[in-house]
């Protein structure tokens, strides 16, 4: 078993309003490692757009956790991965209490192999499903996670 954590850090600036319509979300993620991420709200509720939202971060986890997934079972079968590029995409909406939450996740990869270790279509989303199947992050959601993999054809 790991444990794994961050230092959530908020602080109300002197003199500052705060009530529900008006107060600072902006707040900073330190990691143990000494990363900081600079992070708000979700601009839907009143936060920093260019700070990261929990919302953006839990879709980035969950596509990153199933990218390091993939990459690791595409190298035991020896494929030799060039490039992975994920657009993924999180869905707000009302769960089946009624409550907000994140309901869906699409990632939506496009990987890159060598040419000389070309990947039947077949082979590529069975990657990706065994991925999807052991990712943990995925694991521990109740979203839905959707899976549309891209595998570009070489020229």
């Amino acid at each position: 078993m790991a444990e794994h954590g961050a230092t959530i850090t908020w602080h109300l600036a002197p003199r500052a309003e705060f009530t529900v319509e008006h107060y600072n979300r902006d707040h900073e993620w330190t990691f143990p490692g000494g990363e900081v991420v600079q992070a708000s709200a979700s601009r839907d509720f009143n936060g920093t757009p260019s700070r990261v939202s929990p919302e953006e971060a839990l879709v980035a986890s969950t596509s990153s956790c199933h990218m390091l997934t993939f990459l690791a079972l595409a190298a035991k079968k020896n494929y030799r991965v060039l490039s992975y590029v994920d657009n993924p995409v999180g869905m707000l909406a009302r769960n089946d209490n009624g409550d907000q939450a994140i309901t869906e996740i699409s990632l939506r990869p496009r990987v890159v192999f060598a040419e000389e270790t070309p990947v039947e279509e077949d082979d590529f989303n069975t990657l990706h499903q065994e991925a999807r199947r052991i990712c943990f992050v995925a694991n521990t959601l109740n979203a839905t996670i959707k899976l549309e993999p891209v595998l570009p054809k070489l020229d």
